[in-house]
């Protein structure tokens, strides 16, 4: 799916409606970054200035670390991974509040207080910058793909790993940005697994399984 998050991410950046488009070189926050998969190459872009990817688990944090070094070009000043929660960071004295594009990648749909968690990364995307994630459709398809096959047939994932109570559909996300005048109108692209070819962007497929959406600052 990385590289259509990269995709997606320059989609955004160059359609600022409201906004002057921000150019590089841009400053990431990555947040629930995981073993470091989209921060890694995100770091690596020439637009880059610099990652910060963070993430509440040490075990994951050690084998992302791990990884990062075979790469000499991942300095610590390129990609710097965090033990910390979007909750936590605030509390840095240390730590940019200012971000020119913010992601959260599958996590959203892990969270107990989805709008809280939305406000509170959308806190540290600087006026002009991007909130970016992508989550899954609640929906009998997303179910079916993610519950049944996923976890209970096949057991790609551990049984648990997803709540379909908290998947949020593409008009509750439209609907809280909606309500918030420093947000403009977000962007959404559905993807849709093909075997053997791997994640692709498919139309109108956000309204029943996976998706991203885009929002910039505007205030």
């Amino acid at each position: 799916m990385n590289p259509l998050r990269h995709d997606f991410i320059t989609t955004c950046l160059a359609s600022s409606p409201t906004s002057p488009p921000v150019h590089g070189p841009l400053r990431y926050l990555d947040v629930g970054c995981g073993g470091g998969i989209f921060a890694e190459s995100a770091a690596r872009l020439p637009s880059t200035s610099s990652v910060t990817a963070i993430d509440p688990t040490p075990n994951i944090l050690t084998v992302a670390r791990q990884h990062a070094t075979r790469d000499p070009a991942l300095t610590r000043e390129k990609l710097t991974y965090m033990d910390a929660t979007i909750e936590t960071l605030d509390a840095m004295a240390e730590v940019d509040k200012e971000f020119d594009i913010v992601t959260c990648f599958e996590v959203i749909e892990h969270v107990d207080y989805p709008a809280a968690f939305l406000g509170q990364c959308g806190s540290f995307v600087k006026p002009g910058g991007w909130l970016v994630l992508s989550t899954i459709a609640r929906t009998w398809t997303s179910w079916v793909t993610t519950n049944l096959l996923a976890e209970d047939i096949l057991g790609i994932v551990p049984k648990g790993t997803h709540d379909w109570s908290k998947y949020i559909n593409e008009a509750e996300l439209r609907g809280y940005f909606a309500k918030r005048s420093e947000w403009g109108t977000p962007r959404v692209m559905g993807v849709v697994y093909v075997p053997g070819l791997g994640w692709k962007e498919v139309k109108g497929s956000e309204k029943i399984g996976n998706y991203f959406l885009g929002v910039q600052k505007i205030g």
